[in-house]
């Protein structure tokens, strides 16, 4: 990629050459209105981006944009028609954001409806499990199971992000990363096909291959390092990759993948939660379908549960629709609206994280109790080498062993800033000997550790008491 962050351990500054031209391409080409919010939202911090997005909305762009509110009479209801009023509920990768701004910008103004007078920037919730519709059933709101006004504006967000320019790609979220990860196997595997996992990956894909298999699929595995999944790829349907992989973090060059699986008949899919699109665009480096947990990091909050799945065909989409449609696995409009709100403060979040990450696991490598330790951003990290070619930030995990459970288990007690928890991304960092679920195989001194959003000195200080704590 163009944008790769090549060589560059701190992950955050890796794409910065091509964030800067992006950046000059945007003072050229974004209307004042724009330009206006990228400016407060690069000097806003932690908490601005909500003030950010209500300055823009009352700026002075939004004078230009009265015109356009033609008959809002009723109000949210008026302004999600205008959002929806072309297409089957504006599912394309479109809006009012050029592909080509930076990816602040894109966030803060992803899947923003055009401003209408005296309506939010943001429109609320829509709660509604059925719409007027009188006569034929046209139209892109018909029944709450099928389509609802808050998911077509959280799906044109995700797709400005996950496939900036791409037009042709659509965007479905989902109740949780595992109704999407289960939608796009289900929906594109028959009895007799052969998929690849990886072996290595999420603790519930081992659940998924059991399905898998008792619909009559073969289901083939290999590690994600090394690009292992390519020994078993000959004859295979569908691929599907997690990079980096959770929780052991190692990274497999997704176009090279892609590239032999396309050669082989095979569609891929990536997982990209840890990633997140900010840290790669898996579309734009071959693959077929991006799927991702939003429950994780494009959230950050910890208080929602969602997936999503963008994808390039027409067709495969329209199955994994189908799928969404028959086993009813929707987002609330309440859990869509909340993560279409945090995806704002996405890029400030990322950056920020990845950052502190980095110098979490910089602390934790001079630490002589600490053995495989595993984050893609240390320069010295396996997996480093293709992360600095595909991915543009290296993510919020730093994974590493303790000498026994018990020493982990004190390490985890002793910390005061980091909660004991699963999941991951949140804005508060959590810490789990992860071992404890049963599911992935890693020592029982193994700690997955993800970086929040606090001080870098203040987590970094609180991560070495800790150890310093346990060693009784």
């Amino acid at each position: 990629m163009s944008d790769s962050a090549t060589g560059d351990a701190g992950g955050v500054t890796g794409g910065s050459a091509a964030r800067a031209t992006a950046d000059a391409d945007q003072v050229r080409d974004a209307t004042s209105r724009v330009t206006g919010a990228a400016d407060q939202a690069t000097g806003a911090g932690d908490g601005g981006t909500d003030s950010v997005d209500q300055a823009t909305g009352a700026g002075d762009g939004g004078t230009d944009s009265v015109d356009q509110a033609t008959g809002a009479g009723d109000g949210v209801t008026d302004a999600l028609d205008q959002v929806t009023a072309a297409g089957d509920g504006v599912t394309g990768i479109e809006g009012r954001t050029a592909a080509g701004a930076g990816e602040g910008t894109r966030a803060v103004r992803a899947g923003l409806p055009e401003p209408v007078k005296h309506e939010p920037t943001l429109p609320g919730p829509v709660f509604a499990a059925h719409f007027h519709l009188p006569g034929d059933p046209t139209g892109p709101y018909t029944y709450g199971r099928d389509e609802n006004p808050t998911w077509t504006l959280l799906e044109r967000a995700v797709g400005e992000l996950e496939a900036p320019g791409h037009d042709g790609a659509e965007t479905l979220v989902f109740a949780s990363g595992m109704a999407a990860i289960s939608a796009v196997l289900f929906s594109q595997l028959r009895t007799g096909d052969v998929c690849v996992l990886p072996d290595d990956g999420y603790q519930a894909l081992p659940l998924v291959r059991a399905q898998l298999e008792a619909y009559g699929i073969e289901v083939r595995t290999a590690p994600t390092g090394g690009d292992a999944q390519l020994d078993v790829l000959d004859g295979a349907r569908l691929l599907w990759i997690e990079t980096p992989s959770n929780p052991g973090l190692d990274v497999c060059d997704i176009r090279r993948l892609a590239e032999a699986a396309r050669a082989r008949g095979a569609l891929v899919a990536v997982d990209n939660t840890l990633a997140t699109p900010l840290g790669q665009r898996p579309l734009e480096l071959g693959a077929d379908f991006a799927v991702a947990s939003g429950t994780k990091q494009l959230t950050g909050h910890g208080d929602v549960l969602l997936g999503y799945v963008v994808g390039r065909d027409a067709e495969a989409m329209a199955a994994v629709r189908r799928w969404r449609k028959i086993v009813g696995a929707i987002p609330g409009p309440m859990e869509a609206w909340l993560a279409h709100r945090s995806i704002a403060t996405l890029q400030m979040r990322v950056d920020r994280q990845s950052a502190t990450a980095l110098a979490v696991a910089e602390a934790l490598r001079e630490r002589p109790e600490v053995t495989g330790l595993r984050y893609p951003g240390l320069p010295d990290d396996p997996s480093h080498k293709i992360a600095a070619r595909q991915m543009r930030r290296f993510g919020c995990v730093v994974s590493f062993t303790l000498p026994s459970r018990a020493r982990a288990d004190r390490f985890l007690d002793a910390l005061r800033l980091v909660d004991d928890a699963t999941s991951f991304g949140g804005v508060r960092s959590t810490a789990e000997r992860r071992g404890r679920w049963g599911g992935d195989a890693v020592p029982e001194g193994f700690i997955r550790l993800s970086v929040g959003a606090e001080d870098p000195e203040d987590l970094v200080a609180d991560v070495l008491r800790a150890l310093d704590a346990s060693t009784a």
